[in-house]
């Protein structure tokens, strides 16, 4: 099955005097896909103007955007100062969110099961194999647990998501991080691969006591179980807005170079700790110059008037003076 979504809203209206409004064309993460899609309908119908973005994953949107086919790329694993400048990009926060464990048990209500970073990285080192572990057991003794083997599933395709999910498991639990460690595609020791956070969402959805990892809004949108987990300061939460807003108020974008922020494992007793941001990418010096004004125009607007719409599925706006510093950036940083 392709699990590849598209949207397409697209602006294109060639007229004789050969005026157009210029398609704008992006390709990468599947973490910001349900807003991205929200937002480009609101943009279309304000301006005429639309959206082709195909959600194929942060890795293949990095290629994308290096290779030059896109007008802007995204991805959640944000790229590093020195691999911006060799690359001759511009990187910058759009959006937060948070990823969430997600779970398919018979009997168990969304937020009832409560794990850890470390037993959540046992599970996926195939340590903990069944559901009535005593490591499980220990953090919900209320909870009635089968002694079936878990199914473990994870993402297939090169992945921010995982970037994010594996940088918080090599924080939390220091066998993954000697053995297996963090990136956007890692050797998974145990498994069955799924593409995109839709792949992985409609996995979970079919396979009883299975266990897997997606942003929130897609545990939402396909009504499936979440977690509750222990955070960094020991305290259980959920996963809500204010949970989120906690980790993220963490953040220093000022004086992180490229923006470059990572948010899992933040401190404070409220905060979740798998909460990530998710980058846009676009070239200081486009091919196509019309597409990228266009597309800044589209980020401006998102941020203009686009915040209610983001909270509406579960994500953070970026702060104000973070925007602020964000519109200086594409003055001073991309050529049009």
């Amino acid at each position: 099955m392709n699990f590849v979504r598209t949207i397409v809203a697209a602006g294109l209206v060639a007229a004789s005097t050969s005026a157009f409004a210029a398609d704008i064309t992006g390709a990468g993460a599947t973490f910001p896909f349900p807003i991205y899609s929200k937002w480009a309908d609101a943009y279309k119908k304000e301006t005429g103007n639309g959206l082709n973005y195909q959600s194929i994953g942060s890795g293949a949107g990095i290629k994308q955007i290096q290779a030059k086919t896109v007008t802007f790329g995204a991805t959640d694993a944000p790229l590093k100062a020195e691999q911006l400048e060799k690359d001759g990009l511009v990187q910058w926060p759009m959006v937060m969110g948070a990823i969430v464990p997600v779970v398919n048990l018979e009997g168990i209500k969304p937020g009832e099961l409560v794990l850890s970073g470390e037993v959540l990285g046992d599970i996926y080192l195939g340590k903990i194999k069944k559901w009535d572990d005593a490591a499980i057991a220990k953090l919900n003794p209320k909870l009635k647990l089968p002694a079936d083997a878990i199914t473990v599933v994870r993402r297939s395709d090169g992945s921010g998501t995982t970037f994010n999910f594996t940088d918080y498991l090599s924080k939390s639990n220091a066998e993954w991080k000697s053995k297996v460690g963090m990136g956007t595609a890692v050797e998974w020791p145990v498994g069955v691969g799924a593409k995109g956070n839709e792949g992985v969402a409609g996995n979970i959805g079919q396979t009883k006591n299975a266990i897997g990892y997606v942003e929130y809004a897609y545990a939402k949108q396909n009504k499936l179980t979440h977690t509750a987990m222990i955070n960094k300061a020991g305290k259980t939460v959920q996963p809500t807005m204010e949970a989120f807003q906690a980790a993220a108020s963490n953040a220093d974008w000022a004086k992180a170079p490229g923006y470059y922020v990572i948010l899992t494992d933040q401190p404070g007793e409220a905060s979740w700790p798998i909460t990530a941001a998710t980058f846009i990418l676009m070239h200081k010096a486009a091919t196509d110059k019309a597409a990228s004004q266009e597309a800044i125009k589209f980020f401006k607007y998102a941020f203009e008037k686009g915040d209610k719409m983001a909270e509406e599925l579960d994500y953070i706006p970026m702060p104000d003076s973070v925007v602020k510093l964000i519109e200086k950036t594409w003055s001073s940083e991309i050529k049009s």
